[in-house]
């Protein structure tokens, strides 16, 4: 068989500490922006945006020295949220190959994705590589793509500065694509950057001329390894990695925050981001889980979890708000951390004949409503308990049946109200049995009685057996009347309980 030609696609990210901080915070879009490394008054510039570099802010630059620009905003650096952005955007390649490899640095970052063979997928390479990186763009981050057949060529290529956003490199002309590239590319130590600056090589075009023989006694097997590089004919052995799945999102604030809507403001920021996400897998929100990291250390836990996944923006960030609003944070909140958990996007096809249920989403926020003016112990289904004891029931959560569970032909079922309180009435008894019975001044001839059955008591001593209940149909000349009566043996009162319509 044929082996397939390698073809890899690298992504390049730069000044990654500086974006993966701007891209939930569109306010300072427009902003000249630093990143801080480093513990104070040792602080220094390790990432900043373009802005900045304009204003002549630099590397390096100390906390003292920025402060002088008093239009740059400085934030610090959160590895933190690093890590969240980098595992998003290695889980965005593997969306287009199983092969990924990460090869970042320290304030940048790269990945190589092997995606020979993807054209019978995606389509040609050039169709590919603008999809990826309006991927890559989605996730609120700047991006540079470059493809070759040579791994070291698209990633030297991808750290260059200069050039487009996308760029195919066709076999052949790695050489050619190499040469105008600086030293700086290649990673050299300081030695190495030292020795070329002498023998005046600033170019991969310069050192891929020097002379094989004459170069390697004078650097060392390094050197043709260096050069192998700037021809780009250096072979690479892949080490592909398993790109993790996981929808989080995270933000830490500048200041505290204590108001409801800055913080619902930002939270839908970052669903945004989620549903894209989770869009992308062909997956729906299931729950969603919010951290708050609050001003005394603690962190402060929610979790929302409707009837059904969705990907409805507006329908989570009203679930939030209203289950916030129900239990609110004690404390100022200083970050913000959004997990979410995927389930099934697919719709519940109902029988032609089956009952209509209202809108998953639509009663998911009505109770979430209903929480917030009653109380969340005082909402949900009535589960009738394994027990004699007058109105023993509990409180669960609501569920909607799905397709599968729900029987097709509805079923008869009698209306029962409760009367609170219950009203005393007389009943005339016929061999133990009720045989008319009084209610709101008429009386009322029995025309068939069931019972008696014991409503209240335990098994276990027989003094607590001490309301018997009746079923009874009454009527008079113009009226029938189905209810149910209790007997109290122990005061022998009777009650009108309830009525069946």
């Amino acid at each position: 068989m044929k082996r397939s030609a390698e073809l890899y696609a690298c992504v390049y990210v730069r000044e990654f500490p500086a974006q993966a901080l701007l891209r939930l915070r569109p306010e300072l879009k427009e902003r000249a922006c630093v990143v801080m490394k480093g513990e104070a008054p040792f602080e220094e510039v390790c990432s900043l945006n373009t802005k900045a570099r304009l204003l002549g802010i630099q590397h390096g630059m100390s906390r003292a020295d920025v402060d002088g620009f008093t239009q740059a905003k400085v934030l610090s650096r959160s590895l933190k949220t690093e890590l969240t952005v980098k595992e998003m955007l290695l889980a965005c390649a593997g969306t287009y190959s199983p092969r990924i490899e990460d090869c970042s640095g320290e304030t940048y970052f790269l990945c190589a994705i092997d995606i020979a063979g993807t054209e019978y997928l995606f389509g040609p390479t050039e169709v590919l590589t603008r999809r990826l990186l309006r991927h890559v763009h989605s996730l609120g981050l700047s991006a540079r793509v470059r493809v070759s057949n040579n791994f070291h060529t698209a990633a030297c290529l991808a750290k260059a500065s200069s050039g487009r956003s996308i760029d195919v490199i066709r076999p052949g002309s790695e050489s050619l694509s190499l040469s105008p590239l600086s030293l700086d590319v290649l990673a050299l130590t300081d030695e190495q950057a030292e020795i070329f600056a002498l023998w005046g090589i600033y170019t991969l075009g310069m050192l891929a001329g020097l002379p094989e023989k004459e170069l390697i006694p004078r650097i060392g097997q390094d050197g043709r390894r260096l050069q192998q590089l700037a021809r780009g004919e250096l072979p690479h052995l892949f080490q592909p990695i398993e790109p993790p799945f996981r929808l989080e999102e995270r933000q830490e604030l500048d200041f505290l925050l204590d108001t409801m809507d800055s913080m619902m403001f930002g939270i839908a920021v970052m669903l945004d981001q989620l549903i894209l996400r989770a869009k992308a897998h062909l997956v729906a929100l299931a729950a969603v889980t919010i951290f708050l990291e609050l001003s005394g250390g603690e962190t402060y836990t929610r979790r929302v979890r409707p009837a059904r996944p969705g990907n409805d923006k507006q329908f989570w960030v009203r679930l939030l708000h209203l289950d916030l609003q129900t239990h609110p944070p004690q404390a100022a909140v200083v970050a913000v951390m959004l997990q979410a958990e995927p389930g099934d996007a697919s719709k519940i096809q109902f029988g032609l004949f089956s009952p209509p249920l209202p809108e998953a989403a639509r009663l998911d926020v009505t109770l979430a409503q209903l929480k917030v003016l009653l109380g969340e112990e005082n909402v949900g289904q009535a589960i009738l308990q394994d027990s004699h004891a007058i109105d023993n029931f509990r409180l669960e959560p609501f569920r909607v049946p799905s397709g599968r569970t729900m029987s097709v032909a509805p079923q008869k079922r009698a209306a029962v109200r409760q009367l609170r309180s219950a009203e005393i009435t007389s009943v005339l008894l016929d061999h133990y049995r009720p045989e008319k019975f009084f209610f709101r001044g008429r009386c009322f001839s029995v025309e068939h009685a069931y019972g008696p059955w014991v409503a209240q008591g335990e098994w276990w001593n027989e003094m607590l057996w001490n309301i018997e209940q009746w079923d009874v149909i009454g009527h008079t000349a113009d009226a029938v009347l189905c209810c149910c009566i209790t007997h109290n043996l122990l005061n022998d009162q009777w009650r009108i309980t309830a009525i069946y319509d």
